[in-house]
This record gives C-alpha cells, structure tokens and sequence, in this order.
C-alpha cells in the first residue's frame, strides 16, 4: 500500500501571470508557499474477488472494471495515462474542495504520484508537475495556470518563473526566525464559500487579449479608483513607487503595481 501526503499551496503574488497566454508573450513570476495542511492518497493493489476490478472512495464511491467509466475526470484521465487497472484509491484532506488553495493540483499531483510509487517508479518534481499540468489542463481540459501544480510538488517557499523558453523554480531561503514572523504576521480564514476556478478563469481568459493590451498602457481603466493616501503610505515603507487600484471584478480586488520586475523583485525581498 502507498500513501501519499501533499500540501496545499497559498500564493502571495504573481496570480495570473502563469497563465499561458499571459507568459508566452510577457513572461511572468510567482511568489508561493506550501503550509501545513494536506490532502492524502492511499492506493493498493485491488484483489480479483469482487464483482467489479477497482474501487475509488473520495466524496463518492465508485466501483468499475474499466478507467472509462469513472466519473471523477482526474482519477479516469491518470489511470489512462498510466495505463493502470487493478486499484483501489481513497482520498482525504484537511481542507474542502473548491477552496482556493490549490486543491484539485494537489489531488493530482498526490494521485500521480501514488500511482507511479507504486508500480516502483520515482518521478522527479519538476517531471510529477509537468504531468498533473498535463493531466489538468490537456486531458482533463480545465482552465487555468500552472502555479499550483508546481507549488505542491516542489514544496517551501518559491519563486517561479515562467516563459515561453521553460519554467525555473528559485527556493527563497530565509533565516527560521524570519520564516516565523512571516507565519506569525498571516491569517487564514475559512468563510465557507466554495468554487470551481476552472470556471472563473475560463472567464478571465475570454478577456485575456483584452487585458494584455491595456498591459502597455499600465491598465488604465475608467472603473479604477486610485487610493493616493494608501500610496503613499506604503512608497514610504518600501521606498518603492508603487501605485493602487481597486478593479470592480465579481469580488473586487486591491492590485499593487510595480514599474519594473526589478522593483517586484525588491518588494518580494522586503517581504520576506
């Protein structure tokens, strides 16, 4: 019996700029960690005793003969994938579905993981990454970047830089004592709401084009309402020139906005 224990991921900044069509054409960079909570795979050999030849247990039970008939997509599309059969899967985590944290990679990143454990194989994390991409974005055909699948499988805190040439991961080392002031100065909420990303973000990518061209034009929007007193506020703390907006989105969003990378790179630096 294998079992898998994967972390979720709680991103700080860059959100959006993993996106395909945004960092082929401009690069992009995110800031994220791992924390401790988890999801967990426990996969076995199924014995040929039973009625049907395999058996998932995650919020449902199923139990088929063939990959095919499954209705959960990630689990039909990796055991297709891996050309496996025989199985039985169970799944938990300390954390509901749909939360915003990263869960559906960490589920297939977690599964794909587990699978190739067991049949004796040891993938790298950049190569167990790539794959859940693929198993989310291609076969599964769900929106969305790639953050969250690199998150889960490198682990710690992360820079990742994304461009149309590949993907390189920068772990951020920082002293204990830092590392604890950052985790002590975060608060994490659970309110009760839940939501399929892949939904909004197939939204998000309707507007892509548009988006990438007001990019030029430093996003200049008739709906932003620029908070002068909080920008400069916070040019004082950073000694960086940054600049506020409040964009009217179907939750509304505070973005900060930097005049270069170099000026993102300082604040991540100050950050941490």
């Amino acid at each position: 019996m294998i079992i898998v224990q994967t972390p979720f991921r709680m991103s700080f900044l860059g959100g959006g700029t993993d996106m395909p069509q945004y960092y082929e054409k401009y690069g992009g960079s995110v800031l994220s960690t791992s924390f401790n909570k988890y999801c967990y795979h426990t996969i076995r050999w199924f014995p040929p005793f039973f009625d049907y030849k395999n058996k998932l247990i995650y919020s449902k039970i199923e139990e088929f003969n063939s990959p095919e008939e499954i209705c959960h997509p990630a689990v039909r599309e990796a055991l297709k994938l891996l050309k496996m059969q025989n199985l039985h899967i169970t799944y938990d985590a300390d954390l509901p579905a749909k939360s915003g944290l990263g869960t559906s990679s960490s589920f297939a990143v977690g599964l794909l993981n587990g699978l190739h454990s067991l049949k004796g194989e040891f993938v790298d994390k950049m190569t167990l990454a790539k794959e859940a991409i693929h198993l989310e974005r291609e076969l599964c055909q769900e929106a969305g970047g790639i953050q969250d699948q690199l998150a889960v499988s490198f682990g710690g805190l992360n820079k990742y830089i994304f461009n149309s040439t590949g993907i390189d991961v920068k772990p951020l080392i920082i002293s204990k004592e830092r590392k604890q002031n950052l985790s002590n100065n975060l608060m994490l909420f659970f309110t009760g709401f839940t939501r399929f990303s892949s939904e909004i973000i197939t939204e998000q990518i309707k507007n892509t084009e548009k988006k990438l061209q007001e990019l030029p034009r430093k996003q200049k929007s008739k709906k932003d309402i620029h908070i002068k007193d909080k920008e400069k506020e916070l040019e004082k703390s950073l000694g960086l020139p940054v600049t506020l907006r409040y964009h009217k989105t179907h939750s509304g969003t505070i973005q900060i906005h930097f005049s270069t990378e170099e000026d993102f790179n300082r604040i991540i630096n100050k950050l941490i």
